[in-house]
């Protein structure tokens, strides 16, 4: 069994609906609603797999935003609150290790990303009203 398809048999274990799939590039989007868990991006680019998640579009008064944000990735089990290439975007990245990768440590990550939309959900959405 290759590496994506342990990665995508993982994500099944997990109940994660999968949205979209492309073989060719060892990617997946995954769903699960309940858990804030949309459009989930998993590529696998080995030796490494990449999780990526749009949160929110970046507000226009960034004067604590940002500072907020690097306050929160510190309570943050996985992976990190990040912005996009053109800082357009909050999304919720993590990178992990493809060769010794199991069950539970990808289960971790995902979860890691619901624990921090729930935790701080709420806060961010404040920033998107203003």
């Amino acid at each position: 069994m290759s590496k994506y398809e342990m990665v995508k048999s993982y994500l099944l274990d997990m109940n994660m609906k999968i949205s979209y799939e492309d073989e060719g590039e060892e990617l997946v989007v995954v769903q699960d609603p309940d858990d804030g868990i949309n459009n989930l991006v998993i590529d696998c680019e080995d030796p490494i797999v990449v999780l990526e998640q749009r949160i929110m579009p970046v507000p226009d008064d960034t004067d604590t935003f940002f500072k907020r944000l690097l306050q929160m990735n510190r309570s943050m089990v996985h992976g990190a609150f990040v912005l996009d290439d053109e800082a357009k975007y909050v999304i919720f990245r993590d990178t992990l290790q493809l060769e010794n990768l199991d069950h539970n440590e990808l289960e971790a990550s995902v979860q890691a990303l619901s624990l921090a939309l729930a935790e701080n959900g709420n806060e961010l959405l404040e920033y998107i009203k203003h």
